[in-house]
């Protein structure tokens, strides 16, 4: 198989690394879209479909990527909240940004590259290779909900009461907000990564000679 070819592997993590910076600076918002409080992202859909077709070491390095372009976007084009993902603004009243920033901006995104390959692998083992799109797509739902829980965690761990000052409604308390970014932003999202990663792979492992349950390891 040609994903078992390191080569090949290379020519398609270079593809996906591709993907994910058209994705993030097109001058439409396709990876960052704009909220009120948050930018929602489908840029784990890259890296989701990257580790499924070539394995966690990758996977990672693709999730390095996705927090490559996020620290970027923060730090070029920020938001009200861009302290949270960039060290390179300043936090709400002080005159420096926190290091701290650079863990939630590449560890969950870094994790979203290994978690949906240890769910794809523990399906397959569940379930013989058998209903292959319906296990992409939870391998889909369980990376996009690593980034979303990884993320508002630790940004309720580092910088809770400043992101919570940033625009956040002053009658919810810290983690309430942070579960209503899970609950509106995540679940979507969720969704969207499950539908976009089952149909992405049926594609893919057709078109790069993959057979359904082996992909790479």
């Amino acid at each position: 198989m040609r994903l078992h070819n390191r080569t090949w592997r290379l020519v398609v993590l270079a593809m996906f690394t591709a993907i994910i910076f058209l994705m993030a600076f097109l001058p439409i918002p396709i990876g960052f879209i704009p909220l009120p409080h948050m930018r929602a992202t489908t840029l784990h859909i890259p890296v989701i479909v990257g580790a499924l077709l070539l394995g966690p070491k990758y996977g990672a390095f693709l999730g390095f990527m996705f927090g490559l372009v996020s620290l970027l976007t923060n730090s070029f084009t920020p938001g009200p909240i861009a302290f949270v993902f960039t060290p390179f603004v300043n936090l709400p009243g002080q005159n420096s940004g926190s290091w701290l920033s650079l863990i939630v901006v590449f560890v969950p995104r870094i994790f979203i590259g290994i978690t949906p390959w240890l769910a794809c692998e523990g399906l397959k083992k569940l379930f013989g290779g058998k209903y292959m799109h319906a296990n992409w797509a939870i391998s889909g739902v369980v990376g996009s909900l690593t980034n979303t829980l990884l993320v508002m965690h630790l940004i309720f761990i580092f910088f809770g009461e400043a992101w919570h000052g940033a625009g956040v409604r002053a009658s919810e308390t810290i983690y309430l907000a942070v579960l209503s970014v899970i609950g509106i932003n995540g679940v979507p999202e969720a969704v969207v990564a499950g539908v976009a990663v089952a149909a992405l792979m049926g594609a893919l492992t057709v078109a790069l000679g993959v057979k359904h349950g082996s992909t790479a390891s």
